[in-house]
């Protein structure tokens, strides 16, 4: 079987390790997976990233985090831009998820970015995931 959509795939593994309350989650490594957990990580949505292992065997470790009491940090995770339909913005109309307190992650020419970091380098892309 192979997955169609991996970016939805790996949103989904965190989606659930989040639900179930699982400390680590383990997903298949690629370099966009990697951008998109360090986005993850430097807006503070998981403590930390790790690969490991070595060839195809590669994987990412996210480290998830929760609040003082266990209360969940990621409330939502949401897929944007699927292969079947990209959706690109422009930096006036990158959406605000939940007031401003979620993220989207967009894929740029500099880069994976944040909102935030696209909104401060004024450039736009596609909109790969909301965060909230």
């Amino acid at each position: 079987m192979s997955i169609t959509d991996p970016i939805a795939d790996m949103l989904t593994r965190i989606r659930n390790a989040n639900s179930n309350g699982m400390a680590e989650v383990c997903v298949p490594y690629s370099k966009l997976k990697l951008d998109v957990a360090n986005v993850l990580r430097r807006e503070g949505f998981v403590n930390g990233v790790k690969v490991e292992g070595e060839g195809t065997a590669r994987r990412l470790v996210l480290a998830m985090r929760f609040g003082p009491d266990g209360e969940l940090v990621i409330t939502s995770i949401d897929r944007v831009s699927r292969p079947g339909c990209r959706v690109y913005s422009s930096v006036e109309k990158i959406p605000r998820v939940r007031g401003g307190m979620g993220i989207c992650i967009l894929s740029t020419p500099r880069g994976v970015l944040s909102d935030r970091e696209c909104r401060k380098q004024k450039i736009g892309g596609e909109i790969i995931c909301k965060v909230g």
